[in-house]
């Protein structure tokens, strides 16, 4: 009997603290045919327009503009980007209760306000354009899936699907990631200080790169100001996004695709 406790107990506490990070998965990736690419931007793209087309300048404010996730309307967008992820921590549940009163009226509460889902839009555009698992596990939080891309970076570099780079090393390219890391304390300076706590949710957004012209990068992200949003960034002469203004947010790393830009499809 005290083997049996001592060995409940010891599972107890193991349930109570964060788990260590998997190792990075045997087999290596996949390469991808640049439709893989295309269809990420396009899919973004499309979404933004369904949403109302919403622009804003990078470090600004985002305001919410219609139409928002509390719209009636966007019950099932909203709802089919939870899908793309194994744990929607509770999201469909409960906003499924909000949504049913909403329509017969018979309660109140802000649908998809909680939580957040800028993630897993991340998540159901790379699963609907059809990049594998494997290749870009889908999770309701930015931090994880970056941990599986830059292990995957790290153990398989000749076809690891995305690279991470320092913001002031890369110009992003369509289909890219741009993230932050949006911690109110203890905040990563240098992407390559997340590996010491991989496996440890951490707040953090990515956006995809949709669009790069002279002087500006666009990328698309979800739950921006309570819709899917467009962002431009300006960069400097090379394509390089510029630091931040004082008192915002600094970008924490990009993300290379290589979707499409590895052989066979590309030298």
């Amino acid at each position: 009997m005290r083997w049996a406790a001592a060995a409940l107990l010891l599972a107890l506490s193991a349930c109570g603290g964060p788990r260590p990070p998997p190792p990075p998965p045997a087999n290596p990736p996949l390469p991808y045919p640049p439709a893989a690419a295309e269809r990420v931007v396009r899919l973004a793209l499309a979404e933004w327009r369904d949403w109302g087309g919403t622009v804003r300048e990078a470090w600004t404010d985002a305001a919410e503009a219609p139409p928002a996730e509390s719209a009636i309307g966007n019950f099932p967008r909203v709802l089919a980007y939870w899908r793309a992820v194994e744990d929607d921590e509770g999201a469909i549940r409960d906003n499924r209760q909000i949504y049913a009163a909403a329509v017969w009226g018979m309660g109140s509460g802000t649908l998809w306000s909680n939580p957040a889902w800028s993630a897993a839009f991340i998540s159901w555009v790379f699963r609907t354009a059809g990049v594998d698992a494997r290749e870009f596990p889908p999770n309701a939080t930015h931090s994880l899936y970056l941990d599986a891309l830059i292990a995957d970076a790290d153990s398989f570099p000749a076809t690891a699907p995305f690279l991470p780079h320092a913001p002031a090393e890369h110009a992003p390219r369509p289909a890219d990631l741009v993230c932050f890391d949006r911690s109110s304390r203890n905040r990563l300076s240098h992407w390559t200080e997340r590996r010491a706590e991989a496996g440890v949710p951490r707040p953090m957004h990515c956006d995809i790169v949709t669009g790069v012209a002279p002087g500006v990068v666009e990328v698309v992200g979800g739950n921006v100001g309570d819709t899917v949003t467009l962002t431009r960034y300006p960069t400097d002469a090379a394509g390089r996004i510029l630091p931040a203004p004082a008192g915002r947010l600094p970008l924490l790393v990009v993300m290379e695709s290589r979707l499409g830009r590895l052989p066979p499809f590309a030298p």
